[in-house]
């Protein structure tokens, strides 16, 4: 029962873009420690995409370096004679220094090397961000512009004092300009909400651990924490079905579901799941400047047979909220994606500290490879949705391998930077210890995150 339920084509989607994804991150970074240490004449002998312990999928030897895909998708790497790294060659460490080799190069050469990769990710992001705004624009729907206010998806909003219909002003005391600002600080929050409800305006105060609160939520139910409040309008009526059989039109509005209230699309949707298929129901319907009563049966799902509109161009036409889609040339195209890369890292930084302190909860939600799938959409290909999601992975790569620890980029800057401060280099034995400890470290994290993942081991 609970594998026929799973939409298959729907994981193969998410587990293919995924794939993509990944694979393009982790070549481009490896690809920023090769060129730069090729640069520098080191010896490169391997530049693999995916591990390949035992085995490898495909591997070719080129010149003095073998190109190959390793069967294990957990990242990637170069090998770079004479540098200690996760392939742990103690061998060639036993041989006096060869000129080819990574730990005969001066100290800010090596420096150049190890940042070569997240340099790229963040060029990356910055190229992505660009595209996107040249292909596809930047989409606004200002947070002022929302006629009917916000619906809260999650029972959470509920019991901290929000209602349907309620608009976000300020966050923190900072301005919420854009619908999606919103979310996003809602997510990090630390102290108050400033909402404006029935033309009042009110503050409402946050718990510490919201962000805790939420991630158990979410891992019952999907759908977005809160969307613009639109009334049940009607776009289309199928001509063979029921309700337009029983005199419902596109461009009714849907006011009352047997005398209860339903103007709004959550009070419908309310109403309607408490009712059963072939179920009879009367529909109070306004159009244009008359009101009519519409008796149909339900269909399967509860469902009374009419489609909504579906776009935010629809809705901006209708007046429920504005819309505006902004497209850059090739020049102001690469500010305006630095900019957009510059606020991504702000708000994964933002993330990343609620993560390190406990008493928010936060590291409940740390996911591994099934919660980075589950951002990419399941319905169709959706190239804009791929970049965006891409672009935004190739930051978190950036940013997580400057993070001071053995075995990442980040722990080889930080040991190299020391030995110029100091003028005195790190043994390869001590170098030796430290990656096998960051390498422990990682592969536990990793395991807690995927663990979080299928079997929610935060929880609680």
């Amino acid at each position: 029962m609970i594998l026929a339920a799973i939409d298959w084509s729907s994981v193969g989607l998410k587990v293919a873009q995924l794939l993509l994804s990944l694979s393009i991150l982790v070549v481009l970074h490896e690809f920023g420690h090769y060129i730069t240490a090729k640069w520098f004449k080191c010896r490169v002998e391997k530049f693999y995409l995916f591990f390949d312990p035992w085995f490898s999928l495909v591997k070719k030897k080129i010149g003095e370096t073998t190109y190959g895909i390793g069967w294990l998708p957990l990242g990637g790497y170069v090998k770079i004679s004479g540098m200690v790294d996760e392939s742990m060659d103690k061998d060639q460490l036993k041989l006096p220094p060869q000129p080819w080799e990574f730990r005969s190069k001066p100290a800010w050469q090596r420096l150049i090397i190890m940042i070569g990769g997240v340099t790229v990710n963040i060029l990356l992001a910055f190229a992505i961000y660009a595209m996107i705004l040249m292909v596809w624009g930047e989409k606004k729907v200002p947070a002022s512009s929302l006629k009917y206010g916000l619906t809260f998806n999650d029972p959470i909003f509920r019991e901290l004092g929000f209602q349907n219909g309620d608009k976000i002003l300020a966050v923190d005391g900072k301005p919420v300009d854009q619908f999606t600002d919103a979310i996003r600080k809602l997510i990090v929050v630390d102290n108050d909400v400033t909402i404006e409800r029935q033309g009042k305006e009110m503050k409402l105060i946050m718990p510490q651990d919201l962000i805790g609160k939420l991630v158990e939520k979410r891992k019952k139910t999907e759908g977005p924490l809160i969307s613009p409040r639109i009334p049940v309008l009607v776009a289309m009526v199928p001509d063979t079905g029921r309700a337009y059989q029983a005199g419902l039109r596109a461009g009714d509005a849907i006011m009352a579901i047997d005398s209860v209230p339903t103007m709004f699309y959550d009070e419908f949707q309310e109403a309607i799941q408490k009712r059963k298929a072939g179920e009879e129901v009367t529909l109070m319907v306004k159009r244009h400047d008359s009101s009519l009563s519409i008796t149909t049966k339900l269909l399967e799902g509860s469902k009374v047979g009419f489609v909504t509109p579906n776009t935010p161009q629809q809705y901006d036409s209708l007046g429920i909220y504005s819309y505006t889609v902004t497209k850059y040339g090739f020049w102001a195209a690469i500010p305006a994606g630095v900019k957009r890369a510059g606020a991504e890292l702000n708000f994964y930084i933002e993330q990343f500290k609620k993560i390190l302190s406990p008493s928010t909860g936060a590291y409940k939600g740390v996911g591994g490879f099934k919660a980075m799938g589950s951002v990419f959409s399941g319905h169709g290909w959706d190239w804009e949705h791929f970049w965006t999601i891409t672009a935004f992975f190739s930051i978190v790569l950036a940013f997580m391998n400057l993070l001071p620890i053995p075995a990442l980029d980040g722990g080889h800057v930080l040991f190299t930077l020391v030995e110029m401060i100091t003028g005195r280099k790190p043994s390869d034995k001590f170098l030796e210890y430290a990656q096998i400890v960051g390498m422990v470290l990682l592969l536990s994290l990793m395991l807690y995150a995927n663990g979080n993942d299928w079997f929610g081991w935060g929880k609680g």
